[in-house]
């Protein structure tokens, strides 16, 4: 072999050796665990019912596979974990969204906002504003809030149940679950009046 291919040969594994560890410099954020934040501003575990997620029945949706979270319309949203913006625009039901990628693979929807700041493959940290809070799309008419929903691209096949829709569990996680109790304030909490059972939950089951 020529000394110009061995040159070659040796350039080319060195390519790839430097590609690993850029690889993985890339990948990390996305593979570790982050503790994440409360995604509108000031709101605690008081500002939504824990028990809407995958409640039914849900409007459109069959099940709610997110949990809303009340605040006066304009209140700032922030990203809950760490990630990359891959959508921002106008659809039907969600009205003004915002999608991101952020750690293990998950997707984190963020709808009905009344305005949108983040821009399209921004990378967001945690607590970063991206929208406000509004009531977009067919939220038009009810109480303003956020709906928050988190769904992993990759399957989990053990939270699979016999619930309705049981399978999609496989695919969308409780938000809450990323949330340690320290970082919810210990506000009274006031399901009664932002969560079922109550005269919201009927006007909301249409809104996600």
């Amino acid at each position: 072999m020529s000394e110009a291919a061995v040159k070659i040969q040796t350039a080319r594994r060195s390519r790839r050796w430097l590609l690993w560890p850029l690889a993985a410099l890339l990948l990390s954020p996305f593979l570790m665990i982050f503790d994440g934040k409360i995604p509108v501003r000031g709101a605690s575990r008081s500002d939504w019912n824990p028990q809407s997620f995958w409640y039914e029945p849900w409007g459109r949706s069959g099940v709610h596979k997110g949990i809303d979270i009340f605040a006066a319309t304009g209140t700032p949203v922030l990203a809950a974990q760490p990630g990359i913006v891959l959508f921002r625009g106008q659809i039907e039901m969600g009205g003004a969204v915002v999608l991101a990628l952020g750690p293990q693979w998950r997707l984190h929807y963020y709808a009905h906002l009344s305005r949108i700041d983040a821009q399209s493959l921004q990378w967001l940290s945690a607590g970063e504003p991206l929208g406000a809070v509004g009531s977009s799309g067919n939220a038009a008419g009810k109480p303003p809030h956020l709906h928050y929903s988190v769904v992993s691209i990759a399957p989990l096949p053990w939270r699979f149940t016999r619930q309705t829709q049981g399978w999609k569990r496989m695919f969308f996680i409780d938000p809450a679950e990323q949330w340690s109790a320290h970082s919810a304030s210990a506000r009274p909490l006031r399901h009664r009046l932002h969560g079922f059972p109550s005269e919201q939950a009927a006007l909301l089951r249409r809104s996600s």
